[in-house]
Formats: C-alpha cells, structure tokens, sequence
C-alpha cells in the first residue's frame, strides 16, 4: 500500500461523497430501500461473472498444474477483493494469486505467466466490450461522438499494445539476467524463473487455440456482469432491456478502465454511472442509486474474500 495509493483512494472517496450529497438523499434512499434483501440477486449474478472470468484465467494454465473450480473461484475472489479494496494499484491481487499459486505448487513460469496473459486479454476484452457498449448506444439512437469514439479505441489500444509487446519480447529473462550479472550471480534463480515465464509467455502468445477461447470467456463474463445491472434497475424499479443494461456496464468499465489507479475507481464509477445513466435517460438519483447498489455488493463479496485471503496466507505461514 502506497502513499499515492491512499491519497488517490482519499480523492475518490470524497469525489464519491460530494457526487452523492448533490443529490437527492431522501429519494436515493427510498430507491435501495425499495430493492430490500432482492440485492442479494445482485450479489449472486456477480458470481456467474467470477466463473466466466476465472475460468478464462484458468485456461492459460497447464491442464496438468490447473487447480480445480472451486479454488479457481477462491482465487478469483481474493485477486478481486485485493484490487478493489485495497490501495495496490490493481496489482495486488495477481502477486497475491501469485504466491498462493506457487504454494500450490504451480511453476514459476505457468504461474505469473497465467496471470500476465489474462491482463492482457482483459485489457483487449474491456476494449472490445466498450466498442460492444458504443454500437448498442448508437442503435438507441443516442451517440458519444466521434472524437469520444475514437478516444476509446486509442486509449484501448494503448493500453493493451505495450503491455503484450512486453510480454512477447523476453523482457523478463533479459532484464533478470542483468541483474544477475550485476549481482555476479547473487539471484541466478531469480533469473532463471523469469526465462521460464518469458518461455511460457511467449508459447502461449503463439497459441491461437487458447488466446481465442480465454478472450471468448472474457467477453463472456463481461456480457454477463450486465446481469447486474439489469437485476438492480429492476429492483430500483427502473426496468430496462437486456441490451440497454449491457451498453451501461461497457461505458462504465469503460470510464473505470481508465482510472484504473485509483483504488476501487473511487469516484470516478460513481461519476461513470451519473454520465452514462444520463445518456440512457435515467435519472440522477437512479444512477447514483445503481453506483451504490454496486458498491454495497462489493462490500459484500470482497470483505469476506480479504478474510478469505488472510486465511489462505496464514495457512502458508504455518506451512
């Protein structure tokens, strides 16, 4: 946890409060008041997005090391809870999934090669899913713009492009192995751990089989955490389509993709959800209403998956 992180995390939050207090409280309240314990059907359908999701991760790794389902959605779980509610800069979660991977005796190499390998098709998923989100906006008849169009591929695309480039060029091994000289040898493992991941990187790049099945889960899971959406808005007795609770969820992972160093995109969901409830025509206490709907299921799962991750690594400890 870093001073920036906390200080990003402070922002946010008073950027979410401010965003709340403008509005009306009263009816925000009687809005989640109205949905009741139905928000536990949120809560479930965000499960199905952990499934789909994790199991798009577990298909970057080795039939033979992969663990089965159910500790796939442990992982999962704690890799979520760490990058929404702790100040880590949205990698706590993989070095944690790392360890605790390791420890299950999984090789460096199919390890944090697993992990690096689902960012980036996650990265290419968001952009995808955004583009998805844009087209299904325009068939309604309503528009962001070109500029703002064109501002979402290329903000995509630079967000993904460097990060697989890296990952293709043996960037790993041939940095560790400076290093090690530098070292004169001191961290020889370390160094050969990191060619190992080059080497599985850069097989599992040239695998087309697998890259297109774990990006079809992606978009999978992405198209079914708009559930949500659609389960709150019929809560809050707002219903909407399927495909006008799809075209939210793109534009809002779309804003938070892109603040992705605030913890818990603090704020700037809350300001996603008032922007694009806008252009659907809801109103804005609705939208701040979904925004918290959201963040009340975060609480929900990721509080109980830091107890969840606190356990797994006091069980390593006594290992």
């Amino acid at each position: 946890m870093n001073r920036l992180g906390w200080l990003l995390a402070l922002a946010g939050l008073a950027l979410a409060l401010w965003l709340v207090a403008q509005q009306d409280l009263a009816e925000i309240a009687a809005l989640l008041a109205s949905a009741g314990a139905g928000l536990l059907l949120v809560v479930a359908a965000h499960g199905l997005f952990m499934a789909a999701n994790g199991w798009a991760w577990a298909l970057a790794m080795p039939g033979a090391q992969r663990p089965h389902m159910g500790a796939i959605l442990e992982l999962t779980l704690i890799r979520e809870s760490v990058n929404t509610l702790l100040p880590v800069g949205r990698v706590g979660g993989e070095l944690a999934c790392y360890r605790l991977l390791r420890a299950r005796g999984m090789g460096p190499g199919p390890a944090a090669g697993s992990l690096l390998i689902d960012m980036g098709l996650s990265v290419l998923a968001q952009l995808g899913f955004a583009l998805l989100g844009l087209a299904l906006l325009m068939a309604t008849g309503r528009t962001l713009g070109w500029m703002a169009t064109l501002g979402v591929v290329l903000g995509g695309a630079l967000l993904a492009a460097p990060f697989i480039a890296v990952q293709n060029a043996r960037a790993f091994g041939r940095l560790s192995s400076w290093l090690a000289r530098v070292s004169q040898g001191r961290i020889a493992g370390f160094a050969e751990g990191s060619r190992r991941i080059d080497g599985y990187l850069r097989r599992a790049w040239r695998n087309p089989r697998l890259l297109a099945c774990s990006f079809a889960w992606q978009m999978a899971a992405n198209i079914l955490g708009a559930l949500q959406i659609w389960i709150a808005l019929w809560l809050l007795g707002q219903p909407v389509s399927f495909l006008e609770a799809l075209a939210i969820e793109a534009l809002v992972q779309a804003v938070a993709a892109f603040a992705f160093a605030v913890p818990g995109g603090l704020g700037v969901i809350e300001a996603g959800y008032l922007g694009v409830g806008a252009l659907m025509g809801l109103g804005a206490e609705v939208s701040l209403a979904l925004a918290l709907v959201r963040r009340l299921r975060e609480l929900a799962l990721y509080l109980p998956g830091l107890a969840l991750w606190a356990w797994a690594e006091r069980r390593l400890g006594r290992g």
